[in-house]
This record gives structure tokens, sequence and C-alpha cells, in this order.
């Protein structure tokens, strides 16, 4: 385990707002944030597939919508409370972040090779309420969790 310093744990603390602020609208409970050189949140974003009725609405992929246009993507953070699909590995790829830190791997195992592969620092912490985030869903709409994720 990395010694996390605090202003990831602060981002961590909104992706996880974030996942609850979806799962409170009857959404998949997912949640990401960008943070700046500095440490400062650049955008947040959570998983509006559900709400949205938006296949693509993933909660990296929206935070990175609502991040606007930029020229300092390559300079920027993103914490995500669960490993990113293969969809928003591309997204993070595309738009040439270098850095990535994730909540929790154990429900669910992205694509993280793959950023690693293309040269992007990640890091897995394994955070106990990002787990008990997916467990709940899992638990409470398996359904949801089966459409979704757990293909």
């Amino acid at each position: 385990m990395i010694n996390v310093p605090q202003h990831i744990n602060a981002g961590l603390d909104e992706a996880i707002s974030q996942a609850e602020k979806s799962w409170s609208e009857g959404g998949i409970p997912i949640g990401a944030v960008l943070l700046s050189e500095q440490g400062s949140i650049v955008s947040a974003g959570h998983n509006m597939r559900v709400q949205s009725g938006d296949s693509t609405a993933h909660a990296e992929v929206v935070c990175f919508r609502n991040a606007g246009r930029r020229r300092d993507w390559n300079t920027l953070t993103l914490i995500s409370t669960l490993s990113p699909c293969i969809m928003c590995t591309g997204t993070t790829l595309l738009h040439g972040v270098k850095r990535v830190f994730v909540g929790e791997n154990k429900s669910f195992l992205g694509a993280e090779d793959l950023m690693c592969s293309n040269g992007v620092e990640v890091h897995v912490l394994q955070d106990q309420r990002c787990i008990e985030l997916m467990e709940r869903m899992m638990r409470e709409k398996p359904d949801l969790w089966a459409e979704d994720i757990g293909k």
C-alpha cells in the first residue's frame, strides 16, 4: 500500500460523495474526480447511465465532460471509486492523463493493464468505503449489477 497524500484522500472523499449521490438518485454508485497538480478538484462526476439513459455516462466520462476543454490533461490526476472499464480507460488515454487512483478493483477489474502499458501510473487503494458501495449494489440491486458491470 502506498502512502496516500492528503489531496488524494480528499479527492477520493469527493469521488465517494459523487458515488453516493448517484446511488441516492437510483443510479450506479460510482464517482470520479480530476485533480490539478496543486491538488484542487478540477471537476467531479458520477455515473448517470441509469438516470440519463445514456450508456456512455460512466462516472469517469461524466467527470471528463464536466472538466470542459483543457490543454493541461497530462498534468491532471483521475480518481475513481471503481477500476475504470475499457471505455473509461480509453477516455483517460485519449486525454493523456498520466496518473490514476482507483478506489477498489475487487468487485470489478477494469483495464488497468492497458493504462499501465500506455505509461499511466495506476494506484489501487482498496478503500473499504468503495468496496462497500459495490457490495451494497450487488446485494440490493443484483439486476442492475448484472446489466452494467457483472456480465
